[in-house]
C-alpha cells in the first residue's frame, strides 16, 4: 500500500487513471479528484457500468412492471374491477431505457463536477504506468492505475449457443416472446424468470443443481423455488442445456436428460466472469487467479504496486454496493491518507424474485459449520394483503442464532418487502445484537415485519 503525496513532482499525465466507469470506478475517481488529484477515467460502453446500464437498476424497473399482473389479479378482492387491461412491452422497455440514459448522464455530470477527465473509449494497459487509448491511438501515463471494468455474462461452449441471449440483451428485446427458456439457477436467472412470467411469457428454467439459489439458506431456496413454481414458472433441476437447434425462428433445445424443449427465446444466466481478457494485465505483470480475476490485497492493490482493482473484476463480493465501498476505500487509502480495508462480513443481499428475498449473515448450514450449538427460529404465513385477494403466496422468515452467546447470526426473509426489512436487520446484525435484545423490541402492528420480533419457539 502506497500513499499519494500531492507535493510530488508531476512525472505523469495523471495521478490516477481509472479503467471502467461503473459504480466502483466512478466512486474512486470522484473521491480521488476531490482530494486534489489529477484523475482521468475511460469507459468503452456507457458511463454507469453494469448496475445502471444493464443490471440491477433496469432489472428492478422491469420487476416493478411485471408485478402489476398479480396486483391487478389481487385488486378484485378489494372491490376493484379492471376491465380491458393490456400490456405494451415497447412502452416499458423504452421508459426503462430513458431512465437508464438519465442516470448515466448524472454519472457523467458528477464526474465532471469533481474535475475528472472522461474518455469515452476503450483503454488498455501498456505497462505499470501507461495506458493506451485505442480510439485516439495514443498513450497517457499515470502514477496509479485503477482497474474497475467489472464482469460479463458467461456463455457455454455448446452447439447453437449463438442463438441465445444473455441478460445484456434481454433489456432491449424488440418484442416479448411467447415462450422463454432460461438456463441457470442464480439470482439473475430467477429474477428474469420472475419478469418474463409476470409479463405473461411461458417461462421455463433449467438448472443443473438440485435446487435454485445455490449459496443461500436452504429453507429460503426451497421456499422461493416452490413459490415460483406455484406462480407458473416451470423449474427443472438436475438437468442442463446441451444444444440449441434453430428452425424458422423456433428453437428446439436438447437437454442432458435427452428431453427436448421447444421455445421462442433462449437466455443464459449461468454466471459472470471478470472482464480482463485483452486488457494488458499480463503484459504489465499483474497476477490473475484461475477465473481471470485480479488478485488484490485488503487495500485493493495488486502485486504491481501502481495498479489497483475494485469491483467484480476482483471477484471478491460481486455486488454494486461492495464495489462502491471498495472504490471509496481505495481513494481514502491512497489519496486521503486514511488506510481503509473493506469489511466483507454480513453483507445484505436481495433477490427480486416472486417472492422477493432479503438475506444477511450466515445460512443455517454455514452457522452449523462454524458454531457448536445453533438455534433456528422460523415462521411462514400469508401476508395480510393476500387474504382478501385470495392470493396463496406465503412469506418465510428465519433467524439463525448462536445458542451459546445468544448472538444473532443470520436473518432470512422471502416475501413482500423482504429486501427493505433486511437492510435494517443488517444494521442490527452488524452491531452484534443478541436474540434477547432483538426480542425486546416491541412489535410494530399490523405489519409483516413484526413477525421478525415475535418468533419465540426454537425449531426442533
Amino acid at each position: 500500500m502506497s500513499v499519494w503525496n500531492n507535493s510530488q513532482v508531476m512525472r505523469y499525465d495523471y495521478d490516477l487513471f481509472t479503467i471502467g466507469a461503473g459504480s466502483g470506478g466512478t466512486r474512486a475517481a470522484r473521491i480521488a479528484a476531490q482530494s486534489g488529484a489529477r484523475v482521468a477515467i475511460a469507459e468503452e460502453f456507457r458511463v454507469g457500468g453494469t448496475c445502471v446500464i444493464r443490471g440491477c437498476v433496469p432489472k428492478k424497473l422491469l420487476v416493478y412492471g411485471a408485478q402489476f399482473r398479480q396486483s391487478f389479479a389481487d385488486a378484485a378482492g378489494f372491490g376493484w374491477h379492471l376491465d380491458g387491461v393490456s400490456f405494451d412491452w415497447p412502452t416499458l422497455r423504452d421508459n426503462v431505457q430513458t431512465e437508464v440514459a438519465r442516470l448515466s448522464s448524472l454519472y457523467d455530470q458528477n464526474l465532471a463536477k469533481a474535475g475528472v477527465t472522461t474518455f469515452n473509449e476503450r483503454a488498455e494497459i501498456q505497462d505499470a504506468h501507461t495506458v493506451r487509448l485505442l480510439h485516439q491511438d495514443r498513450t497517457v501515463t499515470a502514477e496509479r492505475i485503477l482497474v474497475a471494468v467489472g464482469g460479463h455474462p458467461l456463455r457455454p461452449q455448446i452447439l447453437g449457443v449463438e442463438h441465445a441471449i444473455t441478460s445484456n440483451e434481454a433489456f432491449l428485446l424488440e418484442r416479448l416472446p411467447r415462450r422463454v427458456l432460461i438456463v441457470g439457477g442464480g439470482y439473475i436467472a430467477l429474477e428474469f424468470a420472475t419478469i418474463f412470467n409476470g409479463l405473461g411469457v411461458e417461462t421455463t428454467v433449467v438448472y443443473r443443481g438440485d435446487r435454485v439459489l445455490r449459496g443461500f439458506d436452504d429453507d429460503l431456496r426451497e421456499h422461493v423455488q416452490a413459490e415460483l413454481i406455484a406462480a407458473g414458472v416451470n423449474i427443472r433441476c438436475g438437468v442442463n442445456l446441451a444444444a440449441i437447434h434453430s428452425n424458422a425462428g423456433i428453437y428446439n433445445c436438447n437437454l442432458t436428460d435427452v428431453s427436448v424443449i421447444e421455445t421462442d427465446l433462449v437466455m443464459f444466466a449461468i454466471g459472470r466472469t471478470p472482464y480482463t481478457n485483452g486488457l494488458g494485465l499480463q503484459r504489465a505483470g499483474v497476477a490473475l487467479d484461475a477465473a481471470g480475476a485480479i488478485k488484490v490485497d485488503a487495500y485493493s492493490q495488486s502485486n504491481v504496486t501502481s495498479i489497483y482493482a475494485v469491483g467484480d473484476v476482483t471477484n471478491r463480493a460481486n455486488l454494486t454496493p461492495v464495489a462502491i465501498r471498495e472504490g471509496h476505500a481505495f481513494a481514502d487509502t491512497v489519496f486521503n491518507n486514511r488506510p481503509t480495508a473493506v469489511d466483507y462480513a454480513d453483507i445484505p443481499t436481495a433477490v427480486f424474485t416472486r417472492p422477493p428475498v432479503g438475506t444477511v449473515g450466515l445460512s443455517e448450514a454455514d452457522a452449523r459449520q462454524r458454531y457448536r450449538h445453533v438455534d433456528v427460529y422460523s415462521t411462514s404465513f400469508r401476508p395480510m394483503n393476500h387474504i382478501l385477494a385470495n392470493n396463496p403466496g406465503r412469506t418465510l422468515m428465519k433467524l439463525v442464532v448462536d445458542a451459546d452467546s445468544d448472538k444473532l447470526l443470520g436473518v432470512h426473509i422471502a416475501g413482500p418487502d423482504g429486501p427493505e426489512m433486511v437492510q435494517l436487520a443488517a444494521v442490527a446484525l452488524k452491531a452484534g445484537i443478541t436474540k434477547t435484545q432483538w426480542d425486546s423490541t416491541i412489535a410494530l402492528h399490523p405489519t409483516a415485519a413484526e413477525e421478525l420480533v415475535l418468533m419465540r419457539s426454537k425449531r426442533a
